[in-house]
């Protein structure tokens, strides 16, 4: 990975936020104009063009064209982690987020969090979000817990991917290729910070859209996948993967719930 850029000349943290694109011509302009709309508008949007066989890759480099802040990157079909990794090599900034290329952020979501940060001493940092249909109806609204640690983090990853952004003092690390592949990366992040704080503001920051169909969807498969990290990559022993897994599942089912407030 490369080195993590200083802060700029007038000390404003530049965060890099990592997009991985596939496909995704119908919903990748709100995602890009969410980013590029921040309040704290010091960003670097990295685009990784993962194999799109759409139009994915000339709305990118239309985007590149406009704004000097955009990065536009393209590859041959690797994956999500393969793209996300992608994006970290190219990333110039002091703080990293990631968003994919369906979902969007609140205006004031880069700057609430870097405040936060700023005032706590916090290195990871997470937002609550609105889980949204397809048809655009408001689903679950989930709001984590205001801090997490390690042990917390084993019971349900309380930090969504569209939501987390970490200092870079902390170093980086690369994505796994594996199920749940965002929920391993925030593990070692919370790990190696201590903990993560959430943003004190409950309404949510960022916008998950729900597929009819996706990957997440999958419960029985993301059950398994679940049971692997907590025995092969984390190497938990039975009892206590047995014990994380029945809190998942207990999270996993509140997570449905209109309001969803974990512990």
């Amino acid at each position: 990975m490369n080195a993590v850029a200083p802060a700029q000349d007038n000390g404003i943290p530049l965060v890099s936020v990592v997009m991985p694109v596939y496909n995704a011509e119908a919903t990748m302009e709100r995602s890009i104009d969410s980013v590029l709309g921040q309040s704290h508008r010091d960003v670097q949007l990295i685009l990784v063009n993962d194999g799109s066989r759409d139009g994915s890759a000339a709305i990118m480099d239309a985007y590149a064209q406009r704004d000097p802040r955009v990065v536009a990157v393209h590859q041959a079909n690797g994956g999500v982690a393969a793209a996300r990794n992608r994006g970290l090599q190219e990333a110039r900034g002091t703080h990293v987020a990631f968003l994919d290329s369906d979902d969007w952020w609140d205006a004031d979501k880069l700057a609430l969090q870097l405040a936060h940060m700023a005032r706590t001493g916090a290195r990871v940092c997470y937002a609550a979000y609105q889980r949204v249909a397809e048809d655009g109806r408001a689903l679950t609204m989930v709001v984590p817990p205001a801090r997490v640690d390690y042990a917390g983090m084993l019971y349900s990853n309380r930090i969504g991917n569209l939501t987390g952004i970490y200092a870079r003092s902390l170093g980086d690390i690369a994505f796994k290729k594996m199920g749940h592949e965002d929920y391993v990366f925030w593990l070692d992040r919370v790990r190696r910070a201590g903990h993560a704080e959430r943003v004190p503001e409950t309404r949510p920051l960022a916008y998950y859209l729900v597929r009819d169909g996706s990957v997440s969807a999958n419960k029985l498969r993301a059950a398994g996948w679940q049971w692997r990290i907590y025995r092969e990559t984390e190497q938990l022993n039975w009892s206590r993967s047995a014990w994380c897994m029945l809190h998942y599942m207990a999270h996993a089912l509140l997570k449905r719930s209109p309001v969803s407030r974990l512990a």
